[in-house]
């Protein structure tokens, strides 16, 4: 007979191989456009070949993921920088900026886009809806359920709401600082030394 931890342990482990499952399918779903990793890999490095800075910008969750992206780009040694930070400079015409709009658009998302656009700068927009993106020089699809999607199917999801998108962020930005550690040439020694000391 099973102990009770033993249950525990084996339900967790049931639970995470679950969401685990469905967020490795995100990755395999047919898109149309390239790979949002080939995307984002080509325009971070080529926005880094130009001497060009990073911002980032989400709203909600999403935007806890950009914050946690542009925390590894500047363990990178890019210059990054999360709209509406204090620190935030001006955004100009070799710069680039990543927004997130998972259901294809806010209305925050979109006039950030605008601005940044106006500016002169590279906009690259991650999102679910790839069809209801307006103002982008380039798309990122993840095809993953979001807000919008929510409530299409039966029952009680594993992953409600904007979950699935918001994790496949995750796993998408690891693979991304992954591959551009690769491709900068950033050694890992290189990348801890950047972590801030003042915890």
């Amino acid at each position: 007979m099973a102990k009770p931890n033993e249950l525990q342990s084996s339900e967790s482990a049931d639970f995470a191989a679950q969401i685990c499952n469905h967020l490795s399918s995100v990755f395999t779903a047919p898109i149309a456009s390239p790979p949002p990793l080939t995307t984002l890999v080509d325009e971070i490095s080529s926005a880094s070949t130009r001497g060009g800075k990073i911002f980032v910008y989400g709203v909600g969750r999403e935007g806890l993921m950009m914050k946690a992206l542009c925390m590894r780009l500047f363990h990178l040694g890019l210059p990054a920088h999360c709209v509406f930070d204090m620190t935030t400079p001006a955004i100009g015409s070799p710069d680039l900026l990543i927004a997130s709009a998972g259901p294809g658009g806010f209305s925050t998302v979109d006039a950030i886009c605008g601005v940044a656009r106006g500016g002169g700068a590279r906009v690259v927009v991650l999102t679910a809806r790839p069809e209801k993106v307006g103002c982008a020089s380039a798309v990122a699809h993840i095809p993953a359920q979001t807000m919008a999607d929510d409530g299409a199917g039966s029952g009680r999801d594993l992953l409600p709401m904007g979950s699935v998108y918001e994790g496949a962020m995750f796993v998408l930005f690891e693979m991304l600082v992954y591959k551009l550690g690769k491709v900068l040439g950033r050694s890992p020694e290189e990348i801890r030394a950047r972590h801030t000391n003042l915890e």
